[in-house]
């Protein structure tokens, strides 16, 4: 696994919902689990100390509310409830959840929110001012919509090959496979697949750089003009 890059912290009042929760986020590359909290309260303590980058915040806690927590904390949240209410949803994303998982949920699920986070934050991070076009970007990889251009009208990618266009987009410049994976937090062979086969319906330009070994690597780039 990579080095850690972002920090969460797990707020859940059943401790075996939290260890589970923890598991899933550190089996995802990039991240790590820097603290867990049973209550408000300490959930707020907990963010005060740490400064996380992300909070997974369960609804129903013994002192108070999550989307009250939410709403308080100045952090990037997802909600993690057995709330089905339209009324819950509705109240998570007006206080600054941006996704909402309903449990139970599948590990992949939120292995998935996990890794579209990473790709939300590499589009935002990658330069210090944004165009529109980056900021719509940047909304639909949040969310899991839309990808980059490129296939047949109506075309549906998967998230992964998503992900790797909209990291080369962000980038601006050729990238490796072991570049790409670090990126969007998934192996380099899965990485290498996946080039492979955008470079083989032309989505994608390959250029070789060779190094101090003599031997080439191969680095990507979205096709068309530099």
């Amino acid at each position: 696994m990579s080095a850690a890059r972002f920090r969460v912290v797990v707020v859940d009042d059943d401790f075996r919902v939290a260890r589970l929760h923890t598991r899933i986020v550190e089996g995802v590359d990039g991240f790590v689990v820097a603290g867990a909290a049973g209550t408000v309260a300490e959930a707020r303590e907990l963010v005060e100390s740490v400064q996380p980058d992300l909070v997974l915040a369960d609804i129903y806690l013994p002192d108070g509310s999550g989307l009250d927590l939410v709403r308080a904390i100045d952090v990037d949240a997802i909600v993690l409830s057995a709330a089905v209410t339209a009324s819950a949803v509705r109240r998570a994303f007006q206080r600054g959840a941006f996704a909402y998982l309903v449990k139970p949920f599948a590990d992949e699920e939120l292995a998935e929110q996990l890794r579209a986070y990473t790709r939300y934050r590499n589009l935002l991070d990658a330069q210090p001012e944004l165009d529109q076009s980056t900021v719509d970007r940047a909304r639909r990889v949040l969310h899991g919509a839309g990808g980059a251009g490129g296939g047949a009208p109506g075309a549906r990618r998967s998230p992964t090959e998503t992900a790797v266009l909209e990291a080369l987009a962000a980038s601006g410049t050729a990238l490796s496979a072991p570049a790409i994976a670090e990126r969007i937090g998934i192996s380099r062979a899965t990485a290498q697949r996946y080039l492979s086969s955008l470079a083989h319906e032309g989505q994608l330009a390959i250029e070789l750089q060779y190094g101090a070994t003599g031997r080439p690597e191969h680095r990507y780039r979205t096709a068309g003009p530099r």
